[in-house]
């Protein structure tokens, strides 16, 4: 799913109580959009309808299909993975109105750092970003760094915790995709022949024709098709595969004994520490970070922003208790904490607030005034809950 928001803005901010004025702010975004990763993910929809076009089995959809295909994997050459034109735009526009939003924060005193994992895509987005910040901001001076000494942080790879979502993957989210199988239906639709269609076709095909249908999405110019490859019905089924796999890989579950969540247990540490020295600095602050849609989506349940932070145990109910993966983890996707204090500095009264993807989402604990919390409050719970977790 590419940002929803880069033409159009984001819901409007709700303003803090009355004395309040922001001073700090902790942000991890996703990547923007980009290229698909693998090679075959581009060339393996191209090589099986072709076996129908060597038998004048395609219908003028498919032809018109394959088409677009052809051109889209010739084009994907040596750029497998990197930012797309739209990746940069979408950063771009969110890193102008965090500008425009917190020129509090965003002005030349202020304490403003960097870093990106060491993907070139997530490099890009940065750039991008900061690109957007200084059009809004021109006398901010940010510092950056895409170094492998901050990945315990930025991309932890926390080695005892694939197991446990591997293993999940191959119960229940392989019971779970088998039963909402979408059959060869949508291949009636470019290949004359069915039996063909499902003899010749259809071994290999999906996901990868989904995948580089629903990815034109993340560049300028290229046509979409998807929705005449795929009826609704069918495009619901595929995304109910993929919420799934989603869902296990970060969501709080006893599928993976809830531990997935806690593989972000340093970035939130992070968080808190950087949040402890901003309260107590005079300079407005900000630390931004860029990265994947893994370290996302498990630092977001985490801290239990929003609803995520729910524990679900049917991946059946899934999308009916609000969980749906692209309103969490869009290309560009991010979460903002928001800190706000009174003229006098007072480190202990400061209140926070969180977004999702720039929409204010409800926090741990009680508010005190709309989206806005006590950071003490959310600071004991998040410090508590990492403290129940055994390494």
């Amino acid at each position: 799913m590419a940002y929803p928001y880069v033409e159009n803005e984001p819901p409007a901010q709700t303003p803090p109580p009355a004395g309040y004025k922001p001073f700090h702010l902790e942000h991890y975004g996703r990547h923007g959009s980009r290229w698909l990763i693998g090679g075959n993910d581009y060339l393996t929809p191209v090589l099986r309808l072709e076996s129908a076009e060597r038998n004048g089995k395609l219908t003028p959809l498919g032809d018109s299909v394959l088409r677009v295909l052809r051109e889209i994997e010739q084009a994907s050459h040596q750029r497998l993975g990197e930012l797309s034109d739209k990746g940069a735009l979408q950063h771009q526009a969110i890193g102008r109105r965090m500008a425009r939003n917190y020129p509090e924060i965003f002005n030349g005193n202020a304490d403003i750092d960097a870093k990106s994992t060491v993907v070139i895509r997530c490099i890009l987005s940065m750039a991008n970003a900061l690109e957007g910040i200084k059009e809004i901001a021109p006398d901010v001076k940010p510092t950056k760094d895409a170094s492998y000494a901050d990945m315990w942080f930025m991309n932890y790879d926390d080695k005892p915790a694939w197991p446990i979502k591997d293993k999940a993957e191959e119960t229940a989210v392989k019971a779970f995709k088998e039963k909402h199988d979408i059959g060869n239906g949508y291949l009636n639709r470019l290949v004359t022949d069915p039996k063909f269609a499902a003899d010749s076709v259809a071994p290999g095909i999906m996901p990868y024709l989904y995948w580089v249908l629903a990815n034109t999405q993340s560049h300028s110019g290229q046509p979409w098709l998807l929705e005449e490859v795929f009826t609704n019905d069918e495009l619901k089924e595929i995304w109910q595969g993929g919420n799934a796999f989603w869902f296990i890989h970060g969501g709080d579950t006893e599928l993976t004994k809830h531990r997935m969540p806690y593989v972000q247990r340093n970035l939130l540490r992070r968080i808190i520490d950087r949040t402890d020295s901003a309260s107590v600095s005079a300079k407005p602050s900000a630390n931004l970070r860029y990265g994947h849609d893994g370290i996302l989506l498990n630092a977001i349940v985490l801290m239990e922003l929003g609803e995520y932070g729910q524990e679900i145990n049917d991946l059946e109910t899934l999308d009916s208790l609000g969980w749906r993966d692209y309103d969490i983890i869009p290309m560009a996707g991010n979460f903002q904490l928001v800190f706000y204090r009174k003229d006098n500095g007072n480190p202990d009264d400061i209140l926070v607030k969180a977004m999702i993807n720039e929409r204010e989402v409800a926090m741990p604990g009680n508010a005190v005034s709309g989206p806005y919390y006590n950071w003490k409050d959310v600071r004991k719970y998040w410090l508590d809950k990492l403290s129940g977790f055994k390494e």
